[in-house]
């Protein structure tokens, strides 16, 4: 009998990588590549994610049974209604700020839709600019469409910041009559069957024509699926932005903050525009080892940056004005990237605070995984500054977003 294998394909915002696992949860392969023109061009996504299915071994493709798609939580793009993008995605980090006293008219008492950074914020700039004759789909939701060539279509936890309600199961009463409803995805769980790829696809790239796509979700759950985060553990993703995760008993609706349901329990988080996306704009990840090296964790360097990877921040504080601090550097790049890791530091922790603000405790151990993850300097300034242990996951979201397809019903 020939083996198994389950996929998972996660898309960042520099690229996408692809995790296998066989039947024992065991990664047989792995593969990554960037984007080939920019984040916001949905044509990016779409060329990264023929590169990896090209690329993949012909025993795994031929008994490939199941994929699933992670993305960015909050970035979102329209189509026409046969799934072709009128120009480019609006990323999950962009403010828009053009229809506020619409936004609030329908969103009262919902705090977290209030923001400028809400997909629902993006999705009537979208409108206005389209028309309502389009889908209106998240990132990973319209991948996972052009793999089916059916963009029906959502994932519950991608469109929470669209406006769907987890305890209710429905859109807010307030879009009912508008002339954009009919733009909303269905919502189907996570990790729910939606159907066999489309036959062009798998004739074109070799693969198993019975292959099922399953319901995916957002980058940072995949994450947590991976990282196997336990009741009393935190979890910080250290991709391009940082987003800090925990588990708490009863949902919460707070501006910035996200709610998600994974594997029955409440997920409770924030994701800032700081993380390593700023790193990269000063230095190569060879130059950021080397330069680690060089560093003295248990030093201050009493320089006080707030690193963001542009202006506006999101969480620990919700302010789309809000400047980065990059000045002044200093000669040696060795204390320029000490100061950077201290500020990065210093906002991952004001998330914890701002979770155990309103969730009543910290974790008891932070669990890290993301590019981040993997600088033990950096570990060490973060346990100083926010007085947590804190342990690496070297499991990627995309090995999360495997595990969601294997133990797809």
């Amino acid at each position: 009998m020939p083996e198994n294998f389950y996929g998972g394909l996660d898309f960042g915002t520099s690229g996408a990588r692809i995790s296998i696992i066989n039947f024992h949860k065991k990664l047989v392969y792995s593969n990554s590549v960037p984007y080939s023109c920019s984040f916001n061009n949905p044509n990016s996504w779409i060329n990264s994610c023929e590169n990896l299915l090209a690329s993949l071994p012909i025993e795994v493709k031929i008994n490939l049974n199941k994929l699933a798609i992670s993305g960015t939580s909050g970035t979102l793009t329209a189509s026409n209604l046969q799934g072709e993008p009128l120009g480019e995605a609006i990323p999950y980090d962009q403010a828009c700020s053009e229809n506020k006293i619409l936004l609030e008219s329908l969103t009262s008492g919902e705090d977290h839709l209030r923001t400028p950074y809400s997909s629902l914020a993006k999705a009537l700039k979208l409108i206005n600019e389209y028309g309502p004759n389009i889908l209106l789909r998240h990132q990973s939701d319209w991948i996972t469409g052009w793999l089916l060539k059916d963009w029906t279509h959502g994932e519950e936890g991608n469109n929470i910041k669209l406006g769907w309600d987890l305890k209710k199961e429905s859109w807010p009463k307030s879009y009912l009559n508008t002339s954009w409803q009919k733009c909303l995805p269905k919502i189907i769980k996570s990790g729910e069957i939606l159907g066999q790829v489309n036959f062009d696809l798998a004739e074109r790239f070799n693969l198993n024509k019975k292959l099922i796509l399953i319901s995916g979700t957002t980058d940072s759950n995949a994450g947590l699926i991976a990282a196997g985060l336990g009741k009393k553990d935190g979890l910080t993703v250290l991709g391009t932005t940082i987003v800090v995760k925990k588990i708490i008993d009863n949902p919460i609706k707070k501006q910035g903050i996200t709610i998600h349901r994974v594997s029955g329990d409440w997920i409770c988080g924030g994701a800032s525009n700081s993380g390593c996306g700023i790193l990269s704009k000063f230095f190569s990840d060879l130059e950021i080892k080397e330069l680690s090296r060089q560093i003295n964790p248990s030093k201050n360097t009493s320089l006080n940056l707030l690193p963001l990877n542009s202006k506006g921040e999101r969480f620990p504080v919700n302010n789309a004005n809000l400047e980065p601090i990059l000045y002044p550097r200093p000669v040696s790049d060795s204390l320029y990237l000490h100061a950077l890791f201290e500020g990065l530091a210093k906002i991952e922790l004001k998330g914890w605070e701002k979770l155990g603000e309103l969730t009543g405790s910290l974790p008891k151990k932070i669990i890290t995984i993301g590019g981040g993850s993997k600088n033990p300097q950096w570990r060490k300034i973060r346990e100083k500054i926010i007085k947590i242990p804190i342990v690496s996951c070297k499991k990627t979201t995309s090995f999360g977003t495997a595990l969601l397809a294997i133990n797809a019903k």
